[in-house]
């Protein structure tokens, strides 16, 4: 029945959790220095490091994001499946960070909450984009109606941070907040109503990356040059909050990998196996660009992934346009069904596959796990293993239930 009711009243419903939430535990977010993070891609990276710049420069801060909560010196697993959570559970952590006497609240806000109001009563002082790309069009129906949401966390913020590199900044910078900051890996010409900031000398590799601002040389254990836009995000976010370039420098230095984010799993096979969140074309798109500028001619790479049901069916032809034109082995597999029927969320993917020939180098495996043993087993020492759409995740939504899940286990487990 669910299903019928029309998303407008649903929000109303929505909205009516949040008052209630705000009034239960006394509007605790006019009480803490709320930064608030949305994108397409990016959030979560930058989300963590942004608290470990905040960290670094002696704060005491609160985390929301896809992957985990942290409170203080307190840090565990979201395993909601969302990346913000509830009006109440969101309200009732807020008021723990306020008792905990946390100084500021990271929270990482999706284009949903905003449309909802979910995070109605948030006084965000400060709001970052780190980009717009095709996503959720099964819920905002255009790319219009999805950036509309996103600016909705731009309102009457203080303190604007935007990715000059995306489509359309244009629609962010103009918010009106008091300091607006653009970030930038490109060299373009400065906008001299807002404050620049340049990513200049990038150097990237398939396991760091280097740049320079103001002449500040900063070195990251996180590949690709979404990763440096993620860097230069949480710095324009450090320098807002008046902590210097070395200091922030640290504390980027200081992260060596992001869960479920081009993580790494360790292996004696002489294999690079790599998770990663990947679940959008854009970030597909990049991860693969990354991958095989990097990799050597002898080096293949073996691509498993799938799409998550009841979610945008149209990009799931052009993600395995995508993978195809990338990987040496194609393998598209089972990831979060939900309500969808789990060959036909394949077979749809499947369909975007190019100059690839089933049961040669590309195939089509339901079990997930069978999928995974099926590219460990192709491999020879010195491939890539590429596992995309899950990262950190420890559940799968099939139906109505969350079985436990977590691709990291799984190879770990196969590996043994």
């Amino acid at each position: 029945m669910k299903k019928f009711i029309p998303q407008s009243i649903k929000n109303i419903y929505h909205l009516a959790q949040a008052v209630v939430a705000n009034v239960r535990y006394g509007f605790p977010a006019r009480k803490i220095k709320v930064i608030g993070v949305t994108g397409t891609n990016g959030k979560t990276t930058t989300c963590q490091m942004i608290t470990k710049i905040l960290e670094e420069s002696g704060k005491k801060v609160a985390l929301v994001s896809t992957i985990n909560f942290k409170l203080g010196g307190l840090e565990w697993v979201n395993a909601t499946k969302f990346t913000t959570v509830s009006a109440f559970a969101t309200q009732k952590f807020i008021a723990s960070a306020v008792r905990e006497k946390c100084k500021y609240l990271v929270l990482e806000t999706s284009s949903h909450s905003l449309d909802q109001s979910r995070v109605w009563g948030v006084k965000y002082d400060v709001a970052v984009i780190t980009n717009v790309t095709r996503e959720h069009l099964d819920y905002h129906e255009t790319m219009e109606e999805y950036q509309k949401a996103k600016a909705k966390l731009f309102k009457n913020v203080k303190t604007a941070i935007v990715n000059l590199d995306m489509n359309s900044p244009e629609n962010f910078l103009s918010c009106g907040a008091e300091n607006i900051f653009g970030y930038t890996t490109q060299n373009k010409k400065e906008n001299l109503k807002i404050k620049n900031i340049k990513a200049k000398n990038i150097k990237l590799g398939i396991d760091g990356s280097e740049f320079e601002i103001d002449r500040h040389k900063f070195k990251l254990n996180l590949p690709g040059l979404f990763n440096v836009e993620n860097a230069l995000a949480a710095t324009c976010v450090g320098i807002s909050e008046k902590i210097d370039l070395p200091i922030i420098k640290k504390a980027l230095e200081k992260i060596t990998k992001v869960s479920g984010r081009m993580d790494e799993v360790e292996n004696k096979l002489g294999l690079k196996i790599i998770i990663d969140y990947a679940l959008t074309p854009d970030s597909m798109e990049k991860l693969g660009a990354l991958i095989s500028g990097q990799k050597t001619k002898k080096q293949r790479l073996i691509w498993v992934f799938g799409s998550c049901g009841e979610r945008d069916r149209g990009k799931r032809p052009i993600m395995g346009e995508i993978v195809s034109r990338y990987a040496d082995y194609v393998i598209v597999t089972n990831e979060d069904p939900y309500g969808e029927d789990s060959m036909q969320i394949i077979n749809e993917v499947a369909n975007g596959v190019k100059n690839k020939k089933e049961d040669e180098n590309f195939w089509k495996i339901f079990d997930r796990r069978e999928a995974i043993t099926k590219a460990l087993k192709l491999a020879k020492s010195g491939d890539i293993i590429l596992v995309t759409g899950k990262g950190a995740e420890e559940t799968m939504a099939i139906g109505d239930k969350r079985i436990p899940w977590s691709d990291r286990e799984v190879i770990e487990s196969i590996l043994k």
